[in-house]
């Protein structure tokens, strides 16, 4: 692997179909209580400029697991771009630590700690790009399918950092991503060219989002208004009334298709309260998902393995 890993296009698909076995493995180890102390000694530095539940969390205690510590470091004490530049929080903390993992707003900044630091680099979520959300996703629908052979994958919504990093990974692994979304929100238009041009999978923007859903394996959906676009959500409820996965979405979906979501959720805005808690849905596999293969992209770039 490159030394960070700050979108899914740093992996080649080997790395990839590496991380999710891994993943496995490690999950395994978990479940059965075996040790795996395979960072022991080791401190991640976590840089938060947004918030989380799940991020912060799964890789606290991920590096718990193996063996390791990971230590919080707030907006307040960093002060990342304002109080202290990234290439001096970078090189500073590349004394102490073992490595990063930043949860920032501006998708230049990690770009730059990843510039300047000497220890590996891990893309908590920027506004650009959410790859380790997605790893854990493919984790999740191998588990559930089997395997990726002719998956469908329909996201109902924004095109945002999950969606980027969705496109991401049709450069990767051959499968058809579909996004349908409002006029004036598709994804980014230079991730969405690359990946077309890479001829492995398949991505199609879609306003339709009956179309989009007809025969889909999963169901994909996310807060209408991110963290950082407060001002904009009384707008964007009224742009994407219609954009709800619904009882009735599922069903124009695949008989025996998934529900997924990344969370946190506006139960009954983007997707009914009925969908998140039919049997349809894999949301909380999704987010246990996140520790075991954020664990697997600590080691590979922490230990060396």
């Amino acid at each position: 692997m490159n030394k960070d890993f700050l979108s899914i296009t740093d992996l080649t698909t080997e790395e990839v179909w590496l991380l999710l076995e891994l993943a496995k493995e490690l999950k395994a180890k978990q479940k059965c209580r075996e040790p795996h102390e395979l960072l022991k000694g080791k401190t991640l530095g976590m840089v938060f400029m947004k918030p989380s539940t799940r991020t912060r969390i799964s890789f606290e205690v991920g590096m718990y697991q193996l063996g390791g510590h990971a230590l919080y470091l707030s907006p307040a004490e960093i002060g990342l771009g304002t109080r202290e530049t990234a290439a001096d929080v970078a090189r500073v903390l590349s004394r102490y630590v073992d490595g990063i993992m930043a949860r920032l707003f501006a998708h230049d900044l990690i770009v730059e700690l990843a510039k300047y630091a000497s220890v590996p680099v891990i893309n908590g979520l920027t506004d650009l790009l959410h790859p380790c959300q997605i790893l854990g996703d493919m984790l999740t629908i191998q588990e559930h399918r089997g395997n990726f052979d002719k998956l469908i994958v329909t996201y109902i919504g924004d095109g945002n950092n999950v969606v980027n990093s969705w496109i991401n990974m049709t450069t990767k692994i051959p499968f058809t991503f579909r996004i349908a979304c409002p006029a004036g929100y598709e994804p980014n238009k230079q991730i969405t060219e690359r990946a077309k041009k890479s001829g492995v999978g398949k991505v199609e923007i879609l306003h339709d989002p009956k179309e989009a859903a007809a025969g889909a394996h999963v169901l994909y959906s996310d807060v209408w208004a991110s963290m950082g676009q407060e001002a904009e959500a009384a707008e964007r409820r009224k742009v994407f009334k219609g954009y709800q996965i619904n009882e009735a979405l599922m069903k124009v979906a695949a008989p025996d298709a998934k529900f997924m979501h990344c969370l946190p959720a506006h139960r009954d805005e983007e997707v009914t309260d009925g969908v998140m808690e039919s049997p349809a849905s894999i949301i909380f596999d999704q987010a246990e998902n996140r520790l075991h293969i954020q664990k697997a992209i600590m080691v590979k770039l922490m230990a060396g393995r």
